[in-house]
């Protein structure tokens, strides 16, 4: 009986670590976003992160929101990765 509420019990812990994991959502402001072209070259650059779910980009608005998993990535990476591409950004607060 310990033996198997012990499996039990560590069972539990690797579930309850992995749903630590949480979606989210930023919005980016890319000031140098200015034709219908910058966000095809933004979308490939934070594409290439691990952890990026959905991008939409907002020529209009000069911003960029990204779905993202925060156990793989956070947003300083992604302000990197468009700063890297040519396009600084900051997070919108």
């Amino acid at each position: 009986m310990k033996k198997a509420t012990l499996a039990f019990a560590l069972i539990l812990a690797g579930v309850s670590t992995a749903g630590l994991a949480t979606t989210r959502t930023v919005t980016l402001d890319v000031p140098g976003m200015t034709c219908p072209t910058c966000p095809i070259t933004i979308k490939k650059a934070l594409q290439k992160i691990d952890g990026v779910g959905g991008i939409t980009a907002n020529v209009d608005k000069k911003t960029v929101t990204v779905t993202y998993d925060d156990a793989k990535t956070q947003p300083t990476t992604l302000t990197h990765a468009t700063a890297d591409a040519g396009y600084p950004s900051t997070v919108q607060h």
